[in-house]
């Protein structure tokens, strides 16, 4: 029995050691990070790290750019994926293999390759510095759109067919069966969008010049600039912490849909 535990006691201790290190030294002021007998809770907890991100960062400024852009960017992103699954799906579009073919393509290539295109015609459309700059090259997911479409694929069709009887269109068979029956699949693709559109350094970096219109790992590289340079590391624990923690508090409210969707189907 120890034996079956061993690899996933390890596989905890991988995971949640970095980050109960990364909480406990946000706490800690910098004689006990650099230290020769570090000890893994704080022995004179402190503030003041939290402090100085917020003194040296716009915080609040950085937390709502963040806030808008992961709600809207994810909002939209997410319906998207839905209604463009349950088209490809459900309604005879011409060339929908094609259309699947090119989501799959998309889906294989790095967004890398994208940001000269993108900056290029944001910059054109009068978006660079600006949040909707931010949101509007990413708004289409391939991620999304394959998934949901796989799981649309595997809905019962008697479910559609008796609604077409009662005189259903397509947005009610989406918004009334689709949709709810699909809500452990929607919750996973929402999760990963919303921890994407939170985390996204690199299009915001390049996008955004002033600190005003900066989102929070942007502003939290800022950070990294300063103190790195005087090994102020629990300036940059608290910073990290900040990232992190909407993330995992999202997660919590989303873990019991996403386990459902794991589980879905495994037991007849």
């Amino acid at each position: 029995m120890l034996a079956g535990y061993l690899p996933i006691l390890i596989a905890l201790l991988v995971i949640v050691l970095p980050l109960a290190w990364m909480i406990s030294s946000s706490f800690k002021p910098p004689p006990e990070i650099l230290t020769l007998a570090p000890t893994l809770l704080p022995q004179d907890p402190t503030l003041n790290n939290y402090g100085a991100v917020a003194d040296r960062v716009p915080l609040l400024t950085v937390l709502r750019n963040s806030v808008i852009v992961t709600i809207v960017g994810a909002t939209i992103k997410v319906l998207l994926a839905v209604t463009t699954a349950y088209a490809l799906v459900f309604i005879k579009v011409p060339g929908a293999n094609l259309i699947f073919l090119g989501i799959l393509v998309a889906l294989m290539v790095p967004p890398e390759v994208s940001m000269l295109p993108n900056y290029l015609t944001i910059t054109a459309l009068g978006g660079r510095d600006t949040l909707w700059g931010i949101i509007l090259p990413g708004l289409g997911t391939a991620f999304g759109t394959f998934l949901l479409r796989q799981h649309f694929k595997a809905l019962p069709k008697e479910l559609f067919e008796a609604a077409e009887l009662d005189g259903a269109g397509h947005l009610r068979k989406l918004f009334q069966i689709a949709a709810p029956v699909s809500l452990p699949a929607i919750a996973t693709v929402a999760l990963v969008t919303i921890v994407n559109e939170w985390n996204n350094f690199l299009w915001p970096l390049i996008i955004i010049d002033s600190p005003a219109r900066m989102t929070l790992p942007v502003g939290l590289n800022m950070l990294q600039s300063i103190e790195g340079q005087t090994g102020n590391y629990g300036v940059l624990m608290a910073g990290a912490v900040l990232v992190i923690v909407p993330v995992l508090l999202i997660f919590a409210a989303l873990q019991r849909y996403i386990v459902a969707g794991l589980t879905q189907g495994a037991v007849k």
